[in-house]
């Protein structure tokens, strides 16, 4: 009686690593790395023997010299005699809030008019059409000075809200709109935990973030609890207590309190300025890539079958609930990968702020460092360094975020 066995297991030779097609793909990948390093590996070489002959060293001691001069809008503390790195973290801070504050007013845009882009009012859906047409078509950089231009001639100066003959007034004695910016109350803490008032905000930020996974930890648990009973318990009042309760404790325990603007002389000091660059920066990103985030939402609308909607009818979902709970959470797995291209397109758009003198990274360490110090290659080589990272970290985050949405097979 014969009796059946595995065959035997062949040994491994270097010639599978060309003929065997299980090895094949992985020989070539590692070949086309070896020569990439090396190529990097030559022409950097080569970069430091020209720079070395010609009596040039890359040096970034530079970065601990004062920097001279002085930049208006800015988040952390910083003065002319500040460093140039500390000026280097101020464009930093000014370009990721720029991109940050665009890509959420973008976004809204962007929802906003992709829907009403399938609107069945007819003049709707033009008007949307019309916006999506002329905002997309034409560069965001004359956008930008269209707007800078317009807020500057309209607006009115500090001096129309001077005296018994000003022509122009404060909003609720709170609000200043002028053609240097907007003037509005600022917070602080009187009684903060920290000295420096940055590392209050931090703490903010953390209890917000805190709140934030433990909203999501009470939607899973319902979840949880929904797919073993049937039944979703409420967790309204318990979501907003782990959003309010913590927050509103620490803004007791650090004493909130509010700064108003003042007209001093022939400006307004205290409160909080949002200068006009900024508005004109933001504004332009926002309006000029939400004409591509509506045409990226309104695809993915279409793409949806329409008897998903009809079956949502048919149980007696408005038209409203159909689009929030049926039509646009499928819809998501079509949006989010192209509006993860959107996002790194204002990331790098923001490069743009010089020309109206917004102070972003490459106002700071790639313009105004750079002449003043003459370190053309490393101020470059920094600038790539920050775009590449915070590129990398918009992309890596977002497609976290598709992996969430994305159709799960059982």
């Amino acid at each position: 009686m014969s009796t059946l066995s595995d065959p035997p297991k062949e040994s491994f030779r270097l010639s599978m690593l060309i003929n065997d097609t299980r090895y094949r793909s992985l020989t070539f990948q590692v070949i086309a790395a070896i020569v990439l390093a090396l190529c990097i590996w030559y022409l950097g070489n080569n970069l430091i023997q020209n720079l070395r002959a010609a009596g040039l060293n890359i040096s970034y001691n530079f970065l601990g010299d004062p920097a001279g001069y002085d930049i208006n809008q800015r988040l952390v503390d910083y003065d002319s005699q500040s460093s140039h790195a500390r000026a280097a973290l101020v464009g930093v801070l000014n370009t990721l809030l720029v991109a940050f504050l665009a890509c959420v007013t973008a976004t809204v845009f962007g929802v906003i008019a992709g829907v009403l882009r399938l609107s069945k009012n007819w003049l709707v859906s033009k008007l949307m059409m019309i916006y999506v047409e002329i905002f997309r078509n034409i560069p965001v950089l004359i956008w930008i000075i269209i707007i800078f231009t317009i807020m500057t001639a309209v607006l009115p100066g500090p001096r129309a809200f001077r005296g018994d003959n000003a022509t122009s007034s404060m909003l609720f004695d709170a609000f200043a709109f002028t053609n240097r910016g907007i003037y509005t109350p600022g917070p602080y803490f009187e009684n903060g935990i920290f000295a420096n008032a940055a590392l209050n905000w931090l703490l903010v930020l953390v209890v917000l973030v805190a709140s934030f996974f433990g909203a999501r930890k009470i939607n899973a648990w319902a979840t949880a609890k929904q797919e073993a009973t049937g039944v979703r318990p409420n967790t309204r009042a318990m979501i907003l207590g782990v959003w309010l309760i913590p927050f509103v404790l620490l803004m007791l325990i650090m004493g909130l309190a509010w700064e108003f603007p003042e007209l001093k002389g022939f400006n307004f000091s205290g409160g909080l300025k949002i200068g006009g660059p900024l508005i004109a920066l933001w504004f332009a990103l926002s309006i000029y890539t939400g004409a591509f985030i509506a045409e990226n939402v309104r695809a993915g609308i279409q793409a949806i079958s329409k008897g998903q909607t009809e079956a949502a009818a048919a149980l007696g979902l408005r038209q409203g609930r159909i689009m929030n709970l049926v039509v646009l959470p499928q819809a998501l797995r079509v949006i989010i990968p192209p509006l993860i291209s959107q996002y790194l397109n204002i990331t790098k758009n923001s490069s743009l702020a010089i020309a109206v003198g917004y102070a972003d990274i490459t106002a700071t360490l790639g313009g105004i460092t750079l002449n003043q110090t003459g370190r053309a290659i490393e101020c470059v080589l920094l600038l790539m360094l920050f775009y590449l990272t915070a590129s990398l970290l918009i992309s890596m985050a977002m497609n976290v975020y598709n992996s969430s949405v994305k159709l799960k097979e059982r």
